[in-house]
């Protein structure tokens, strides 16, 4: 029962628990980034709710959470009304149960309720609860001021995610089938692998000793258990707590209990086990539960029973169906009881209730309550009292305001301590410390200085406002007050009301008998509203409070409503009482009469729409700023949400308006990643072809430089392919081409340090010969790939390496009378060569094909400026006005293809030193490393500059690019003690694995979660900048163990940055080898070629043979010898020959 869906628990707790928030002045904490266990796999999730217009909402609200990945597919959601509005939290479980049960045993095949689907379901049922003044979707969907940065998908989070979250890796992992129960009233907070330890009694030097176990024990477990958190006896005296022996078997349940009831509850720590609405009952009590469903007047709790007329009756999950399990209550008592939710009643309600608990003694009398503790978990009720709600929801003494999923344009303005949930501030918006802004869109109507910026001040909630209620603020400062906009139905037509109240005003019946925190006769003083505006002239005075007062307009006979209808109450009359005549124009209800005309779905479409609004700012903002936040969460939420359109809209808009390539490229990569998740996991691999004559159009507007034209038609022909994943999938391929071509731009700049100096031409026929060794690389690979080279800045140490006593890469040139480019790639020995003339420059129109033969010949003919294929010269009369004649270039490999070290770049390298020679310039290295950068961007290669590096410049070194442009390497020399370069000689042995690297698909992998920004890729890429800098002071100390350290280190590096590149045959190769090494790697960007390796012993080709011949299954690997070459690129010339 574990499945690996998401998990936000270590940073889903407000106040005084963990947060995860964007905290100006500080940073988030880092228990969120650790591993999460597995979740429980749910048979079923069942959401109950009061009002029968919900049911929908909160299914679809159940259903976007499976989207999300909160919860596993699997999973069967529903959302189910109470029988009654007040059936209490006993009747809710047992009514959900049934459901569930019903359900159970209709996909079973079963024609009717049977319990046997129990034992083995795994059931969560989450109680809404009551209404919430401070939210119109319940404490349930109260969002809270934190974030998962971890999370697959980009939401607000809610309670009931953090509750959620709670239940399915928390404390429901490793429970044995049967149904959790949890409410939603209140905010939790549990840690990982809660410690439950037993109880042995107060001041027991055992308990004090004993450490806690890794979490829930489960072994042997029946009948019920409650989950428990600590609080003071002070909080306890308004809360229900319970009173166990030393093994945790619960003796009785007090609410609101004496002192001395709450002191024989206490721990050894001084602290009490609370109820936190935390219950599991075993599918065998949960049987017996069930049972009830059919037994009178239980039946009325229960929508079965309610169909079939009987009279409802209140239970409580507690008080009710928990109690009478408790060791130490007894029948009589039990029965004249009733539960404190219910208060009291007539004679006839207390027989009914009676009767309930009769029959619920009955069945779980015998059945054992124990309690699970989680000492170091927190609980907290979400109470009526605004002052507790902006406690739980700010942070005083933090250094700066709490900003989570909102984009404020001046935070500078937000005081220390307060907090803002899903909300867009456009100009200058004050917010005062310890307030809280919540699902608000503001713009400051009058951005003039002279007039201000809008001043919410200290303590205030203010919630549900958009731009066009923001001019009804401007000249206020509100303090201590809840201002809220809700959505309702009036008769079926949607609309907006505005409720405004006191931070210290009670919302109970019998409250303290105020009104925007003052008495309700300086209130009626203040604004000349008189009490036979709120109530009927017959309401008894015990129901004269803030509930029943028709205080709030709902309907104005000639306008609109705002914000301003109720604010005017602050001020002083001084508009001759027309706002008090407007006031009493509108039809206006009470709160208790509004609360069945709001519209939660327009509540929550509203909010979910204002989260997108905000978020498409946060994809503006964090691309123009260059940010390394990964937008990828935010992408799954526009698409599985329903709204990728203006997403990949303003992306359009960023890559055509930037200026900056670089930005663009990564404009157009996200919105390849919006047309891939469109797609859903079909149609193919992200990796393919882009060249498809459909987008030559807006491909070539780009390669002219013409970006915003470019991306025009680059939307113009994307909404043709939007019909089917295969489309989208292919579409999502040429708008990573399309960004390549950026980067090629980027990376084109490196031509700015490609420079020649003229030197003598060569004799027609005399070969210009140019040979490199390969290279190695200990540290900083990939950090050196475009665009990581120029957006992180690289760092790569490698050496120069002869394989076997040679320098394996070379090639030659020299001028030949014919005006024709004679080609040979192949072995040094001509006889194996591939051969290929070109006598016009369409023979050269390939040279940006690298699979096409002799492409990387032709593109240095280019690069090397030899030739123009754009000239209007044909290619003959170019080579005769030059040079008189033509050239003849050869190049060669004693490397097999995928070698991982570093070949076709260092080809590249020999070929345009050989060839810019033979044509009369000489170039010098560290412009012919920039110059290979060209070459690869011509021949559409890509790549980073690692490999020339490595293979033109001699010895060890490392490779360093800042993060800017254009793109300039800078090489510099590692010197080591003396004779250690024999010592490394002797350690370092090369291992050909057999296995081909297909590193075409490996960069793409790459270049897609760096776009990205994956956080484990951005950590990594700095990390292998950093482990560069590791390594090059362990070469300074010529220390083998630690080179070997380095290696092993860097090897897990490319791993995480390549995943895939280590093939199961190579894994156990280095397994075999591992004994014998001080550390080992693949070369380059893994995937196969060599693997290389620091033996512990000198000299240990013969010995490491002998060990790989005993082990089957490697395939044709060999080993060779390798040392540091210390000359790098060696130019030489040879005299005359008849042929090459």
């Amino acid at each position: 029962m574990g499945e690996n869906y998401h998990s936000l628990s270590s940073c889903c707790v407000p106040h005084i628990f963990i947060f995860n928030a964007t905290i100006l002045g500080g940073s988030p904490p880092t228990l969120a980034r650790m591993e999460q266990p597995k979740g429980v796999d749910w048979t079923v999730i069942i959401l109950t709710c009061q009002y029968k217009d919900s049911v929908e909402v909160f299914q679809r609200e159940l259903e976007i959470r499976q989207k999300r990945e909160q919860i596993p597919a699997s999973t069967l959601l529903l959302a189910v009304e109470d029988p009654e509005v007040h059936v209490g939290s006993g009747g809710a479980t047992l009514n959900a149960l049934l459901v569930a049960a019903e359900h159970l045993s209709a996909l079973a095949g079963f024609t009717v309720v049977t319990s046997d689907v129990l034992h083995s379901a795994w059931i969560l049922i989450l109680h809404m609860g009551r209404d919430f003044p401070f939210d119109d979707c319940g404490r349930a969907f109260t969002c809270l001021p934190v974030e998962n940065p971890q999370a697959p998908v980009e939401a607000t989070v809610c309670n009931l995610d953090c509750l959620l979250d709670i239940m399915s890796h928390r404390l429901g992992p490793g429970s044995p089938p049967g149904i959790w129960v949890c409410s939603t009233d209140m905010l939790l907070s549990v840690p990982p692998n809660p410690g439950i330890p037993p109880f042995l009694g107060s001041g027991s030097l055992e308990s004090l000793l004993t450490p806690p176990p890794a979490g829930i024990s489960w072994d042997g477990f029946r009948g019920a258990r409650v989950i428990a958190l600590p609080g003071s006896t002070a909080y306890a005296r308004n809360h229900g707590v319970y009173l166990t022996d030393s093994q945790d078997v619960v003796l009785d349940i007090y609410y609101r209990g004496t002192e001395a009831e709450i002191q024989r509850c206490a721990r050894p720590d001084g602290r009490v086990p609370l109820v936190s609405g935390v219950v599991f009952f075993s599918a065998e009590t949960a049987e017996h539960l069930l049972a009830t469903h059919v037994s009178p007047p239980l039946d009325a709790c229960t929508y079965m029973g309610l169909d079939s007329g009987a009279q409802p009756v209140q239970l409580s999950l507690f008080f009710d169906i928990l109690l009478c399990m408790a060791r130490n209550v007894r029948r009589e008592e039990f029965l004249m009881g009733r539960p404190p939710e219910m208060g009291q009643g007539d004679a006839d309600i207390a027989g009914y209730l009676r009767g309930a608990r009769s029959e619920l003694w009955r069945e779980l009398r015998g059945l054992p309550l124990t309690v699970a503790y989680v000492p170091d978990g927190s609980y907290n009720y979400m109470t009526n009292s605004a002052s507790e709600f902006l406690h739980s929801l700010t942070f005083p003494g933090a250094p700066g305001a709490q900003v989570v999923h909102s984009q404020v344009e001046e935070q500078q303005l937000l005081g220390a301590g307060s907090s803002v949930v899903s909300c867009l501030l456009e100009g200058p918006v004050r917010l005062g410390p310890g307030s809280v802004l919540q699902h608000c869109h503001l713009r400051d109507p009058c951005p003039l200085p002279c007039q201000g910026p809008i001043h919410i001040g200290t303590g205030c909630l203010v919630s549900g406002l958009d731009m066009a209620q923001s001019e009804a603020l401007h000249g206020l400062e509100l303090h201590d007050l809840v201002l809220q906009g809700h959505h309702v139905q009036l008769h079926g037509t949607p609309s907006r009301a505005f409720t405004l109240v006191g931070r210290l005003d009670s919302w109970e019946r019998q409250g303290t008998g105020t009104y925007l925190n003052m008495p309700w006769s300086k209130f009626f003083q203040k604004t000349g509203i008189r009490d036979w505006d709120l109530w009927d002239p017959d309401t008894p005075p015990t129901e004269c409070c803030l509930l029943s007062a028709r205080l709030f307009p709902m309907l104005h006979p000639s306008r609109a409503l705002g914000p301003q209808d109720m604010l005017w109450m602050l001020g002083p009359q001084e508009d001759g009482g027309k706002a008090l005549r407007a006031w009493r124009a509108s039809w206006r209800l009470s709160w208790e009469q509004l609360q069945p005309c709001l519209d939660r779905a327009a509540t929550l479409a509203s909010r979910r729409d204002l989260f997108f609004r905000q978020a498409l700012h946060k994809v503006r903002h964090v691309l123009e700023a260059r940010q390394d936040l990964s937008l990828r969460p935010l992408i799954r939420a526009a698409v599985r949400e329903g709204c990728p359109g203006p997403l990949m809209a303003t992306l359009d808009q960023v890559a055509a308006g930037v200026g900056d390539p670089g930005v663009a490229a990564r404009a157009l990569a996200c919105v390849a990643d919006v047309l891939g998740c469109m797609a859903e996991g079909q149609g193919g691999l992200r990796s393919g072809p882009a060249a498809n004559p459909e987008w030559v159009r807006p491909f070539s507007y780009l390669e002219c430089g013409d970006l915003a034209r470019g991306v025009e038609v680059l939307a113009q022909e994307r909404d043709k392919w939007l019909s089917r994943p295969a489309l989208l999938v292919r579409a999502a391929r040429h708008y990573e081409g399309a960004g390549q071509i950026l980067i090629r731009q980027a990376v084109m700049s490196a031509q700015h340090f490609v420079s020649s100096v003229p030197v003598e031409l060569p004799a027609p026929g005399q070969w210009v010969v140019a040979e490199c060794p390969a290279r190695v690389d200990f540290s900083g690979g990939w950090s050196d790939t475009p665009p990581l080279a120029y957006e992180l800045g690289g760092a790569v140490l490698g050496l120069a390496v002869r394989v076997d006593g040679r320098r394996p890469i070379g090639a030659r040139a020299r001028r030949i009378p014919e005006p024709e480019l004679w080609l040979a790639v192949g072995p040094q020995q001509d006889k194996m060569a591939m051969k290929i003339v070109c006598c016009s420059l369409d023979d050269l129109q390939d040279y940006c094909q690298p699979h096409a033969p002799g492409a990387l010949l032709k593109a240095a003919f280019i690069c090397a400026g030899i030739v123009s294929v754009h000239s209007r010269l044909s290619l003959s009369e170019q080579l005769l006005r030059t040079f008189g004649g033509g050239f003849e270039l050869c190049t060669w490999s004693e490397l097999p293809h995928g070698s991982g070290l570093g070949t076709s770049s260092i080809l590249a390298g020999a070929a345009l030193a050989a060839l810019q020679r033979a044509a009369g310039r000489a170039v010098g290295t560290e412009a012919l490393i920039h110059a290979v950068l060209h070459l690869e961007q011509v021949l559409t290669t890509g790549g980073g500059w690692q490999d020339q590096v490595g293979g033109l410049m001699p010895g060890i070194k490392v490779g360093r690019s800042q993060a800017q442009l254009p793109l300039k390497v800078e090489v510099e020399e590692i010197t080591v003690p003396a004779g250690f370069v024999q010592k490394l000689n002797d350690h370092l042995l090369l291992v050909y694995t057999g296995k081909t690297r297909l590193a075409r698909n490996l960069l793409q992998d790459v270049l897609r979660s760096w776009y990205a920004r994956l956080p484990a890729v951005v950590q990594n890429a700095h990390n292998l900048v950093q482990h560069t800098k590791e390594c090059t002071e362990a070469f300074r100390q010529g220390s083998l163990p630690l080179l070997g350290q380095c290696l092993t280190s860097y090897w897990e590096q490319k791993k995480l940055m390549a995943p895939g590149c280590e093939p199961l045959a190579v894994r156990r190769m280095m397994d075999v080898l591992a004994p014998y090494v001080h550390g080992q790697s693949l070369a380059g960007a893994g995937g196969g070629g060599f693997l290389y390796l620091l033996t512990k012993e000198p000299r240990q080709k013969e010995a490491l043979e002998a060990v790989l011949a005993k082990t089957e299954g490697l395939g044709n690997y060999s080993i060779h010898l390798v040392e540091v070459d210390t000359q790098g690129l060696s130019l030489q010339m040879l005299g005359t020959e008849t042929s090459a």
